[in-house]
């Protein structure tokens, strides 16, 4: 619970954690006395215990304002008094009651009455040490822990704390806030544990503790209302709850029912609000608060790599279109301008439509329309393809999905242009345990993984029936965790069965080369050729990648890479020419994620590719 820890009449109170301390005190710098400020050196000395050693130096304003704050003599001194007092609190704090703090300035301890003449005498710009000796004394345990009130079965001992255990005022702390969740959590939703009331026992180095509890009665959830509704209709946001009247009052999932709400798209906060009293019925009615998003939103972006060369697009979106949270969003893209991996323009137009809760509450329909043109060295397509996709979300980071899409195309390669119809109906699994929302962000933790499998009648000249399967999976590790140092890893793998090389579709064969898998290779070069150089694509697919990525200086950073894959002919991954390409990055980090640009070679040379390739997008490459 909030508040410190009540002391008795037969002893003095657990204090807070030192980090409270110094948030508490941290704005009463002592004053400054008019003299020139007073240069120091500072030695803390060091426990046995890290966590310690971070919270005396955390509680001490010499620690902390020797660079921001300069002090003069008597300014020096005084808050070195100051600190004797907060940093005995940090050990007293992790069961320390009988710990001593002694500074020292110059040699001369705080006790010395002249010590700040002293200080006045020494010669402008000349630093002082100040040496901080850390005792700790004893370590006090907890002993008798009680509760004090009637408690429902089932809750007697969710605290968290032992008998016998350092008497650590966090724990103890956090053992009253355990016991209200819990309490909380079976639906007394009106209950209250006082802070607890601390006992201090010097000659048996022990501390007991009192919880003083008062359950009231168990409720269940009244009226649902909400407020600042605009243009998503109330009937769509009630039907989105997770919870309903008459339910049991628990306060996670009530939380969960006001993120799954905010998931939506629609809305930029949602708060929720019990009321201060039941109602009538003895319930507890609650009140939801959205801020409506923006209902329109407009876009743009670009990439540049010396394969693909140029792309610039443009979206438009809007995020409410009927109401119900459901999207219309419609973009344009120019492409391949300039790239050594492309002989002309390109376009690629879609228009989108997304109805969340489709069915069922986790559902999303998705209904797209596109137009394609990508004028390759392996080949030129002209496509248009209708699609529509059921997704499913399966857990917190679980989802699911299946469609059907027709596809009209036009293909040339080496020469020849033959048309395809394609039915495709691909069925999807994806992972994502990064906790983030947009894959713009910078991912440092976690799992990315996609499964696919995408069974295809191909109708024409070359009818065919054939399945893509394709994975990939990228993990990250916080090797600093605080996101400075990150390893990224990634791998993919992909094989088309049931149809040879030539009966698939050029489009729908698999090559290796370019940032997607091998980057120092241009675009679709790796992998079968024709004699005269040109990709010809192939039926399995296989590439991995390792990168660290190094945050420097403010918002910059670096990368480092290695990657290395192979694509060929056999239906079997790993069966075709290995190649290795490496580079080199810097990042420029923004609010909407890193700014990339990327330098790699290959290792290998390969028919008709380039010395290096150059890539520079928003985002990270995985």
């Amino acid at each position: 619970m909030a508040g410190s820890l009540a002391s008795s009449t037969h002893g003095r109170a657990l204090c807070r954690t030192a980090l409270a301390v110094g948030i508490l005190t941290g704005p009463w710098v002592s004053p400054v006395w008019g003299a020139d400020p007073q240069a120091y050196d500072i030695k803390v000395g060091q426990t046995d215990a890290a966590d310690l050693n971070d919270a005396l130096a955390a509680s001490s304003l010499l620690v902390g304002l020797r660079a921001k704050a300069p002090a003069g003599p008597y300014a020096l001194v005084a808050r070195a008094r100051d600190d004797v007092g907060r940093m005995e609190q940090a050990l007293q704090s992790f069961g320390y009651y009988r710990g001593k703090i002694t500074i020292e300035i110059d040699h001369h301890p705080l006790s010395d009455l002249s010590l700040a003449d002293r200080l006045e005498a020494v010669p402008t710009g000349t630093a002082v040490l100040v040496n901080i000796a850390v005792t700790c004394g004893p370590l006090y345990r907890l002993r008798h822990i009680s509760l004090d009130g009637e408690i429902p079965p089932g809750t007697a001992h969710p605290l968290g704390i032992t008998s016998g255990q350092p008497a650590v005022a966090g724990a103890v702390l956090d053992a009253g806030a355990k016991l209200l969740t819990a309490l909380e959590e079976q639906g007394y939703a009106l209950a209250k544990v006082d802070s607890p009331v601390a006992t201090q026992d010097d000659a048996a180095r022990a501390i007991d503790v009192s919880f003083r509890v008062a359950v009231g009665p168990k409720v269940e959830i009244g009226a649902i209302a909400f407020k600042g509704l605009r243009d998503v209709h109330e009937a769509f946001a009630r039907r989105s709850l997770t919870i309903h009247s008459g339910q049991l009052y628990q306060p996670s999932k009530i939380e969960a029912a006001r993120r799954s709400l905010l998931a939506l798209g629609v809305f930029s906060g949602v708060a929720v609000h019990a009321a201060d009293r039941l109602d009538p019925a003895g319930r507890m009615p609650l009140t939801f608060e959205m801020q409506e998003r923006s209902k329109h939103t407009v876009a743009f972006s670009g990439a540049y790599s010396t394969d693909l060369g140029l792309s610039l697009s443009a979206s438009w979106s809007d995020r409410n279109l009927l109401g119900n949270a459901d999207q219309l969003n419609l973009s344009a893209a120019g492409t391949e301008l300039g790239g050594t991996a492309t002989t002309g323009l390109g376009y690629n137009v879609i228009a989108q439509f997304i109805e969340p809760e489709f069915m069922a509450r986790q559902n999303d329909l998705e209904l797209d329309l596109s137009g394609i043109k990508q004028q390759f060295v392996a080949y030129d397509q002209t496509a248009e393809t209708l699609g529509g996709f059921l997704r499913r979300k399966l857990s917190m980071e679980w989802k699911g999905g299946i469609g059907l899409s027709v596809t009209e195309e036009n293909i040339a390669q080496e020469g020849v242009t033959r048309s395809y119809q394609l039915l495709a109906a691909p069925v999807n699994a994806t992972l994502d345990s990064t906790g983030l929302t947009d894959f713009l962000q910078d991912p440092t933790q976690g799992v990315r993984a996609n499964l696919t499998v995408t069974p295809t009648r191909s109708f024409g000249r070359s009818a065919s029936t054939f399945t893509i399967l394709s994975a990939s999976a990228s993990t990250y590790f916080d090797l600093s965790d605080n996101g400075v140092t990150v390893i990224a890893l990634r791998a993919l793998a992909g094989s088309a069965v049931g149809a040879s090389q030539f009966d698939l579709p050029p489009d729908e064969r698999l090559y290796a080369g370019g940032s997607g898998t091998i980057r120092g290779y241009k675009y679709q070069s790796v992998g079968p050729l024709f004699p005269d150089g040109n990709p010809i694509g192939g039926t399995s697919l296989d590439a991995a990648t390792v990168e660290l990525r190094q945050r420097l200086v403010g918002n910059w950073g670096a990368a480092f890479f290695a990657d290395a894959g192979q694509a060929s002919a056999e239906a079997e991954p790993l069966t075709g020419s290995l190649r290795i390409g490496a580079g080199a990055g810097v990042r420029y980090c923004t609010p909407i994620g890193p700014v990339r640009l990327d330098i790699a070679a290959p290792m290998t040379p390969v028919p008709h590719g380039d010395a290096f390739e150059l890539y520079i997008g928003l985002g990270q490459a995985f």
